[in-house]
């Protein structure tokens, strides 16, 4: 959700890539809440961090505690930042209460990604 968003707000300013320190495939919830807003992340894919450790990133953005305690050293001049959000693949209860927490995360990380491609880029 969150490269979709920040590509989407740094329209084309940036490059923008997405890994994580484990590869689950895009979760087909997270695709329909951002196909709600009127976000297609249906081609996105589940990439390893490592794959990535040949770019000098500006930012390195972890947008949960385990991927901050996970993520591994990037020997460039990168800023790290992080934010905390729930993992909404981890939500219980019915198909509405789940699909709510998807919307919910979903909200908190927009308006992360639209005050960061404000502030940084």
């Amino acid at each position: 959700m969150a490269e979709g968003y920040l590509r989407h707000f740094a329209d084309q300013k940036a490059d923008v890539y997405s890994a994580g320190v484990e590869t689950h495939g895009v979760n087909p919830k997270a695709i329909a809440s951002m196909r709600e807003d009127g976000m297609d992340i249906s081609a996105h894919t589940s990439n390893h961090v490592d794959e990535y450790n040949h770019i000098d990133f500006d930012f390195v953005i972890t947008v949960c505690d385990n991927a901050k305690e996970r993520c591994p050293y990037f020997p460039t001049k990168a800023k790290v930042c992080h934010h905390n959000f729930p993992d909404p693949a981890k939500a219980q209860g019915s198909e509405d209460e789940i699909s709510d927490a998807f919307r919910q995360v979903r909200e908190q990380i927009k308006d992360y990604c639209r005050r960061f491609v404000a502030d940084h880029i």
